[in-house]
């Protein structure tokens, strides 16, 4: 019998291997993706699997050759690129074993040239749940059946922008960015280094069969504040953490912290998210009402916010009502515009006692230290005197 692997160490060697050939933001993102690559060796001790994804908003910054390090370490890659959802979920449900997906240009199926590929996104978020199913027609004619393919499998992806956003919520998200003059790598080789690779997958794989029984059922600690979707997202590789042991507890929970939080910061989820939050921040500081007229001219006046061109256009008063209107006060209602009195007469508009319950369950705390969430931020045209 061999001797066990000691699972920190491995975990160090996977690290140092990405470390080689990929330029990371920041330390958190190796980790992260170090762990993710082990967990596919453990899916099955899982309620869930996060997808991790590679983003950046231009090309030539390192995506491409991060998904080509996972794939000499996970197993079973299979990498898809335009793949269909039918063929996905077939080779899923295949006899030769479950694949790692990886699929690059994901921008390709979900950028805005793209159309909507509900089929494939209806996959990706399914699979991320270990009961998670497709449900597919199968025969001809009247003989037609329906069947259900697992979905359950671990996905990789790498692209430009951004992703819908029931796949980002479920996602590990490193924000990719071009090397600066000063970082280095190491040139990867396929021919030389793949073989490397697969090495420590193998030594990945047979740690993972000795560690399956301290990882299945295990509910790891999260860190304070990493709760609902962003726990389920972790726990994995918080549990294959707890596992190997050594330093990697700690830094798994630190990189947790680090990676929730620049998800919450630069992501707000939705534009819905994007709109309460850039309401409370900015525009209803100080008051608790205010005309539509008055909302939509600040909100368009905001710097680094996509107001003032959605769709080539501006917000307006129908696309304010219709995206409010999907979130409830607190009564459970949904959030319409009020009548508000002004010195020209009554005009609509909205309060903040409706937005109120939303802010609290959808945005993520006002910063405390910022200039711009105490001041209220001037119009460009004149608001109605209330």
């Amino acid at each position: 019998m061999t001797d066990p692997i000691d699972g920190a160490a491995l975990l160090d060697e996977v690290e140092a291997f990405h470390r080689r050939f990929n330029v990371f933001p920041t330390d958190a993102a190796y980790v992260a993706v170090a762990l993710w690559d082990a967990h596919a060796h453990l899916l099955d001790c899982f309620d869930s699997t996060p997808r991790l994804a590679f983003l950046s908003p231009e090309p030539g910054s390192g995506k491409s050759r991060a998904l080509e390090i996972v794939e000499t370490l996970v197993p079973h890659p299979m990498v898809a690129v335009n793949a269909s959802a039918a063929a996905l979920f077939r080779a899923v449900s295949g006899a030769d074993g479950r694949p790692t997906i990886l699929f690059d240009e994901i921008d390709t199926i979900f950028g805005p040239k793209a159309g909507d590929n509900e089929d494939l996104r209806g996959f990706l978020n399914a699979g991320h749940r270990r009961t998670g199913v497709t449900y597919r027609c199968i025969g001809d004619g009247g003989n037609q059946t329906v069947q259900a393919f697992p979905s359950y499998c671990a996905v990789a992806v790498a692209g430009l922008g951004s992703l819908p956003d029931t796949i980002l919520t479920r996602s590990i998200v490193i924000r990719m960015r071009r090397r600066a003059r000063n970082e280095r790598v190491e040139p990867f080789r396929a021919r030389i280094h793949e073989a490397e690779g697969h090495k420590l997958r193998d030594r990945l794989a047979e740690w993972a069969e000795r560690a399956r029984g301290f990882v299945l059922g295990a509910w790891p600690e999260m860190p304070d504040g990493v709760t609902d979707r962003p726990a389920d997202v972790w726990e994995p590789l918080v549990a294959i953490a707890d596992a190997v042991g050594g330093d990697w507890p700690r830094r798994a929970r630190e990189a947790c912290v680090t990676l929730v939080k620049a998800a919450q910061t630069t992501d707000k989820h939705s534009l819905g998210i994007r709109l309460l939050t850039d309401l409370r921040d900015h525009v209803l500081i100080g008051v608790d009402k205010l005309p539509t007229i008055a909302i939509l001219d600040r909100l368009n006046a905001l710097d680094d916010a996509p107001w003032a061109d959605l769709d080539g256009k501006p917000l307006d008063n129908r696309r304010l009502a219709r995206m409010l209107g999907e979130y409830m006060t607190a009564d459970n209602a949904p959030i319409r515009s009020r009548n508000i009195r002004t010195a020209g007469g009554v005009l609509k508009g909205f309060h903040a006692e409706d937005l109120a319950d939303a802010w609290t369950r959808y945005c993520s705390p006002p910063p405390q230290d910022s200039a711009t969430a105490a001041t209220p931020l001037q119009p460009s045209s004149e608001t109605p005197n209330l």
